[in-house]
């Protein structure tokens, strides 16, 4: 119910430009124009440390000005009209992965159940939706299927380094065995709307595998700016 109530009040009360704080719009065009150029700007991440089982990364844009704060509007003030744009950067990260030509499979990165209480909404799942929809009216084969669950309880992750986030989520995901049937031998794009140290989507990886689907990569909104490979960089690493 709380994430309908913000919906409404969103049609009725002025906002702030969630990217800038330009009064009476939630984005202006500005910061929309910047959110566009970011999602025509995907490419490869790496965290560093790679975790292992990591699949390759694309994000939409770096984690950074308009894009984070866009973000931090959408996932912790409920600024839920903003799942649109951020899904169009989503979708273009998910080009990226691509997938050898057929239909594709995306699976959002679960929250925790005490966060999407919290926040009255599941952050990325509303973004998923937005990218799925963006993509089928480019003509990709798409759709977007919620099936991983949270077996045990996390930790906040905030404030944790790159081996204590792999220790927090290890084993964390699962597909239930309802859900199996529908993922075997089916290509997965996994998505989230951040990469970092990269544990979770390592984590959601894992999960995907274990259920027999083929997880051809992962995108998300933003990723650091230092994770960005470069054309250079990308061929050093594979000397």
């Amino acid at each position: 119910m709380r994430g309908i109530w913000r919906e409404l009040a969103g049609l009725v009360l002025p906002v702030d430009c969630a990217g800038c704080g330009q009064p009476r719009t939630e984005l202006c065009a500005a910061c929309c124009r910047a959110l566009w150029r970011g999602g025509r700007g995907a490419g490869r991440v790496r965290p560093w440390p790679v975790p292992a089982g990591l699949p390759r990364v694309w994000a939409g844009a770096p984690y950074a000005d308009e894009v984070r704060a866009v973000l931090l509007a959408h996932k912790e003030r409920g600024a839920l009209r903003l799942a649109a744009p951020l899904g169009a950067v989503l979708a273009g990260a998910v080009r990226g992965v691509g997938g050898g030509g057929g239909p594709l499979l995306l699976v959002p990165v679960p929250s925790a159940r005490s966060a999407v209480a919290g926040r009255g909404h599941d952050p990325v799942r509303r973004i998923a939706l937005a990218a799925s929809a963006e993509l089928r009216r480019s003509g990709v084969g798409v759709r977007m299927l919620a099936v991983l669950r949270q077996r045990r309880a996390v930790a906040d992750q905030a404030g944790l380094d790159a081996r204590q986030r792999l220790a927090n989520v290890a084993g964390a995901l699962e597909v239930p065995g309802a859900a199996r049937r529908l993922m075997a031998g089916v290509p997965v794009v996994l998505v989230d709307d951040l990469v970092t140290t990269g544990a979770t989507i390592a984590e959601a990886a894992r999960a995907v595998r274990a259920a027999g689907a083929r997880v051809t990569g992962a995108a998300v909104v933003a990723a650091p700016r230092s994770s960005f490979l470069s054309l250079s960089t990308e061929a050093g690493r594979r000397m």
